[in-house]
Protein backbone atom coordinates (compact mmCIF):
# COMPACT_ATOMS: atom_id res chain seq x y z
CA UNK A 1 0.00 0.00 0.00
CA UNK A 2 1.36 3.56 -0.95
CA UNK A 3 1.71 5.74 1.51
CA UNK A 4 -0.13 9.63 1.48
CA UNK A 5 3.46 11.17 0.71
CA UNK A 6 3.86 8.98 -2.07
CA UNK A 7 -0.01 9.29 -3.21
CA UNK A 8 1.22 13.05 -3.35
CA UNK A 9 4.22 12.50 -5.19
CA UNK A 10 2.81 10.69 -7.72
CA UNK A 11 -0.50 13.12 -8.12
CA UNK A 12 2.02 16.12 -8.53
CA UNK A 13 4.48 14.51 -11.02
CA UNK A 14 1.08 13.17 -12.83
CA UNK A 15 0.00 17.04 -13.22
CA UNK A 16 3.29 18.19 -14.07
CA UNK A 17 3.64 15.89 -16.68
CA UNK A 18 0.00 17.05 -17.86
CA UNK A 19 0.72 20.78 -18.11
CA UNK A 20 4.43 19.98 -19.41
CA UNK A 21 3.82 20.42 -23.32
CA UNK A 22 1.65 23.41 -22.77
CA UNK A 23 4.94 25.22 -20.92
CA UNK A 24 5.94 25.81 -24.74
CA UNK A 25 3.41 28.15 -25.57
CA UNK A 26 3.96 29.44 -22.40
CA UNK A 27 7.32 30.39 -23.04
CA UNK A 28 6.41 31.93 -26.38
CA UNK A 29 3.58 34.10 -24.86
CA UNK A 30 5.62 35.24 -21.99
CA UNK A 31 8.46 36.63 -23.56
CA UNK A 32 6.01 38.43 -26.65
CA UNK A 33 4.21 39.71 -22.92
CA UNK A 34 7.38 41.23 -21.58
CA UNK A 35 8.69 42.17 -24.95
CA UNK A 36 5.85 44.53 -24.95
CA UNK A 37 5.84 45.42 -21.18
CA UNK A 38 9.53 46.69 -22.44
CA UNK A 39 8.66 49.03 -25.14
CA UNK A 40 5.54 50.67 -22.66
CA UNK A 41 8.73 51.65 -20.50
CA UNK A 42 8.60 48.62 -17.38
CA UNK A 43 11.75 47.17 -16.08
CA UNK A 44 12.51 43.24 -15.65
CA UNK A 45 11.39 43.59 -11.98
CA UNK A 46 8.08 45.33 -12.25
CA UNK A 47 6.86 42.94 -15.14
CA UNK A 48 7.87 40.22 -12.71
CA UNK A 49 6.09 41.37 -9.90
CA UNK A 50 2.92 41.84 -11.98
CA UNK A 51 3.13 38.57 -13.70
CA UNK A 52 3.42 36.97 -9.82
CA UNK A 53 0.83 39.24 -8.18
CA UNK A 54 -1.92 39.23 -10.89
CA UNK A 55 -1.00 35.73 -12.78
CA UNK A 56 -3.38 36.95 -15.75
CA UNK A 57 -1.87 36.75 -19.22
CA UNK A 58 -5.30 38.04 -21.05
CA UNK A 59 -5.64 41.01 -18.32
CA UNK A 60 -1.93 42.08 -18.02
CA UNK A 61 -1.72 42.40 -21.79
CA UNK A 62 -4.64 44.52 -22.24
CA UNK A 63 -3.11 46.76 -18.70
CA UNK A 64 0.34 46.70 -20.75
CA UNK A 65 -1.80 48.12 -24.43
CA UNK A 66 -3.82 51.08 -21.98
CA UNK A 67 -0.23 51.50 -19.73
CA UNK A 68 0.70 55.42 -19.23
CA UNK A 69 3.28 57.21 -17.20
CA UNK A 70 2.40 57.78 -14.79
CA UNK A 71 -0.14 55.09 -14.55
CA UNK A 72 -4.04 55.20 -14.54
CA UNK A 73 -4.59 52.76 -11.21
CA UNK A 74 -8.05 52.98 -11.29
CA UNK A 75 -8.43 52.32 -15.21
CA UNK A 76 -5.96 49.36 -14.77
CA UNK A 77 -7.62 48.07 -11.96
CA UNK A 78 -11.29 48.38 -13.66
CA UNK A 79 -9.90 46.38 -16.78
CA UNK A 80 -8.64 43.79 -15.31
CA UNK A 81 -11.68 43.11 -12.91
CA UNK A 82 -13.34 43.50 -15.77
CA UNK A 83 -11.27 40.81 -18.13
CA UNK A 84 -10.87 38.45 -15.16
CA UNK A 85 -14.97 38.62 -14.37
CA UNK A 86 -14.92 34.91 -16.12
CA UNK A 87 -12.44 33.41 -13.36
CA UNK A 88 -16.20 34.02 -11.24
CA UNK A 89 -17.59 31.60 -13.35
CA UNK A 90 -14.88 28.98 -13.08
CA UNK A 91 -14.28 29.26 -10.31
CA UNK A 92 -18.05 28.06 -9.63
CA UNK A 93 -17.23 25.42 -11.69
CA UNK A 94 -14.28 24.20 -9.70
CA UNK A 95 -15.75 24.42 -6.79
CA UNK A 96 -17.56 21.13 -6.29
CA UNK A 97 -13.91 19.36 -6.85
CA UNK A 98 -12.54 21.32 -4.19
CA UNK A 99 -14.70 19.78 -1.02
CA UNK A 100 -12.89 18.36 1.54
CA UNK A 101 -9.46 20.18 0.57
CA UNK A 102 -8.00 22.20 2.98
CA UNK A 103 -8.60 26.02 3.66
CA UNK A 104 -4.93 27.34 2.44
CA UNK A 105 -4.96 24.18 -0.36
CA UNK A 106 -8.05 25.67 -1.60
CA UNK A 107 -7.22 29.02 -1.30
CA UNK A 108 -3.75 28.99 -3.27
CA UNK A 109 -5.60 26.62 -6.04
CA UNK A 110 -7.62 29.91 -6.60
CA UNK A 111 -5.00 32.39 -6.57
CA UNK A 112 -2.86 30.14 -8.82
CA UNK A 113 -5.92 29.44 -11.50
CA UNK A 114 -5.92 30.05 -14.80
CA UNK A 115 -7.54 28.62 -17.87
CA UNK A 116 -5.02 25.91 -18.32
CA UNK A 117 -4.94 24.41 -15.32
CA UNK A 118 -8.39 24.98 -14.55
CA UNK A 119 -9.62 22.97 -17.63
CA UNK A 120 -7.26 20.44 -17.22
CA UNK A 121 -8.38 20.17 -13.73
CA UNK A 122 -12.07 20.31 -14.64
CA UNK A 123 -11.14 17.24 -17.17
CA UNK A 124 -9.22 15.10 -14.04
CA UNK A 125 -12.14 15.62 -11.70
CA UNK A 126 -14.59 13.93 -14.22
CA UNK A 127 -12.67 11.09 -13.88
CA UNK A 128 -10.82 10.79 -10.85
CA UNK A 129 -10.74 12.62 -7.74
CA UNK A 130 -9.22 16.24 -7.95
CA UNK A 131 -6.14 16.56 -5.29
CA UNK A 132 -4.63 19.16 -4.37
CA UNK A 133 -1.43 17.92 -4.68
CA UNK A 134 -2.48 16.60 -9.00
CA UNK A 135 -3.91 20.75 -8.81
CA UNK A 136 -0.34 22.02 -7.43
CA UNK A 137 1.20 20.01 -10.39
CA UNK A 138 -0.97 21.90 -12.72
CA UNK A 139 -0.24 25.17 -11.53
CA UNK A 140 3.25 25.61 -10.11
CA UNK A 141 4.78 24.96 -13.18
CA UNK A 142 2.61 27.18 -15.14
CA UNK A 143 3.13 30.33 -12.56
CA UNK A 144 6.66 30.06 -12.28
CA UNK A 145 7.24 29.77 -15.79
CA UNK A 146 4.95 32.60 -16.85
CA UNK A 147 6.89 34.69 -14.24
CA UNK A 148 10.54 34.05 -15.45
CA UNK A 149 9.15 34.09 -19.10
CA UNK A 150 8.05 37.29 -18.97
CA UNK A 151 10.97 38.90 -16.45
CA UNK A 152 13.79 37.46 -19.41
CA UNK A 153 10.95 38.92 -22.41
CA UNK A 154 11.46 42.08 -20.86
CA UNK A 155 15.38 41.95 -20.56
CA UNK A 156 15.77 40.29 -24.35
CA UNK A 157 12.65 42.49 -25.85
CA UNK A 158 14.60 44.36 -28.57
CA UNK A 159 15.58 40.86 -29.85
CA UNK A 160 11.48 40.49 -30.74
CA UNK A 161 10.76 43.81 -32.12
CA UNK A 162 7.63 42.74 -34.26
CA UNK A 163 6.89 38.72 -32.73
CA UNK A 164 3.27 39.10 -35.45
CA UNK A 165 5.97 38.99 -37.59
CA UNK A 166 6.72 35.03 -36.64
CA UNK A 167 3.69 34.22 -36.24
CA UNK A 168 4.31 34.09 -32.41
CA UNK A 169 0.71 35.94 -31.50
CA UNK A 170 -0.89 32.86 -32.41
CA UNK A 171 0.74 30.86 -29.66
CA UNK A 172 -2.27 31.98 -27.04
CA UNK A 173 -4.48 31.29 -29.82
CA UNK A 174 -3.72 27.84 -30.26
CA UNK A 175 -3.39 26.84 -26.86
CA UNK A 176 -7.08 27.42 -26.15
CA UNK A 177 -8.00 25.56 -29.33
CA UNK A 178 -6.36 22.41 -27.74
CA UNK A 179 -7.87 22.90 -24.70
CA UNK A 180 -11.32 23.17 -26.53
CA UNK A 181 -10.44 20.03 -28.16
CA UNK A 182 -9.74 18.14 -25.07
CA UNK A 183 -13.44 19.64 -23.15
CA UNK A 184 -15.18 18.26 -26.03
CA UNK A 185 -18.54 16.19 -25.22
CA UNK A 186 -20.38 15.83 -27.82
CA UNK A 187 -23.38 17.55 -29.54
CA UNK A 188 -23.94 19.17 -25.84
CA UNK A 189 -21.40 20.65 -26.32
CA UNK A 190 -22.74 23.21 -29.16
CA UNK A 191 -24.96 24.82 -28.19
CA UNK A 192 -23.06 26.86 -25.29
CA UNK A 193 -19.97 26.86 -27.40
CA UNK A 194 -22.00 28.73 -30.13
CA UNK A 195 -23.85 30.95 -28.01
CA UNK A 196 -20.16 31.73 -26.25
CA UNK A 197 -18.58 32.54 -29.89
CA UNK A 198 -21.81 34.75 -31.11
CA UNK A 199 -22.32 36.74 -28.20
CA UNK A 200 -18.11 37.65 -28.19
CA UNK A 201 -17.92 38.15 -31.58
CA UNK A 202 -20.70 40.73 -30.99
CA UNK A 203 -19.39 42.49 -28.32
CA UNK A 204 -16.23 42.75 -29.48
CA UNK A 205 -17.69 44.60 -32.61
CA UNK A 206 -20.24 46.68 -31.16
CA UNK A 207 -18.65 47.41 -27.49
CA UNK A 208 -15.37 49.47 -26.27
CA UNK A 209 -13.67 47.47 -24.48
CA UNK A 210 -12.66 43.87 -23.27
CA UNK A 211 -16.79 43.27 -22.59
CA UNK A 212 -16.61 40.60 -24.91
CA UNK A 213 -14.86 38.72 -22.70
CA UNK A 214 -16.85 38.45 -19.67
CA UNK A 215 -20.18 38.21 -22.01
CA UNK A 216 -19.35 35.61 -24.26
CA UNK A 217 -18.24 33.17 -20.89
CA UNK A 218 -21.55 34.78 -19.20
CA UNK A 219 -23.48 33.08 -22.71
CA UNK A 220 -22.04 30.12 -22.72
CA UNK A 221 -22.82 29.44 -19.20
CA UNK A 222 -26.13 30.36 -19.05
CA UNK A 223 -26.62 28.45 -22.62
CA UNK A 224 -24.89 25.65 -20.95
CA UNK A 225 -27.42 25.56 -17.87
CA UNK A 226 -30.51 26.31 -19.37
CA UNK A 227 -29.86 22.67 -21.67
CA UNK A 228 -32.35 19.55 -20.39
CA UNK A 229 -30.06 17.60 -17.89
CA UNK A 230 -28.02 14.69 -19.78
CA UNK A 231 -28.58 11.47 -19.39
CA UNK A 232 -26.96 9.10 -16.26
CA UNK A 233 -25.35 7.22 -18.65
CA UNK A 234 -23.71 10.41 -20.27
CA UNK A 235 -22.72 12.07 -17.24
CA UNK A 236 -21.31 8.78 -16.09
CA UNK A 237 -19.16 7.99 -19.50
CA UNK A 238 -17.81 11.79 -18.98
Amino acid sequence: MHSPAAAGRGDFAAGVLTILPLLVAVVVYGLLFGTLAAQKGLSPMEVAIMSATVFAGASQFVAVEIWTSPPAVLLLAATALMVNLRHVLMGAALAPFLKGWPRGATALSLYMMADENWAFALRRGATAPLTPAYYLGLALPLYVGWIVCTFFGTIFGGVLADPARYGLDFAFTAVFLTLLVGMWQGRRSLLPWAASAVVAAAAYAWLPGVWYIALGGLAGTLAGALQDPAPREARDAV
